[in-house]
């Protein structure tokens, strides 16, 4: 009987797995976020005016569910975060949970780095992972 119920767990373990992978939000096939400005390199007086760019799928506020949609959340000086979890809110991921598809922001002088990650309604980035390359500018 013991061996029968480890046997049992294992197999719902094994059947859970894709079910926390199934949750993600699709991504459309060739979707990409980009900065339109500034560029990599750029270097900038503060305050600095980020403006990003989205192809292949539509803008939408976080909490509306609608089909190849996302808002953009804004990682600076940081790593990616996980994946396939809730995007942290904390100074080094913005959310632009409205919508919003610029910002104008103070930076501390010297060097940072700016990266992209597209998030579903529930702040969740999409499968697979909608995201820019990250880039480099410098505030004087």
């Amino acid at each position: 009987m013991k061996k029968l119920i480890m046997i049992s767990l294992a197999f719902i373990g094994f059947l859970a797995a894709p079910v926390i992978a199934n949750d993600q939000t699709p991504s459309a096939d060739g979707a990409g976020v980009y900065f339109i400005s500034p560029k990599d390199g750029d270097v900038i007086k503060g305050p600095v005016t980020i403006r990003f760019g989205l192809k292949g799928m539509g803008v939408a506020p976080a909490g509306i569910e609608k089909s190849a949609t996302g808002h953009h959340h804004l990682i600076i000086d940081a790593e990616l975060p996980p994946l396939d979890e809730n995007i942290p809110m904390d100074e080094h991921h913005k959310h632009f949970g409205g919508g919003q598809t610029e910002v104008t922001m103070e930076l501390s002088p010297g060097t940072h780095t700016l990266q992209l990650l597209l998030g579903d309604m529930n702040h969740i980035p999409h499968d697979p992972a909608v995201y820019s390359e990250k880039i480099t500018v410098t505030i004087k």
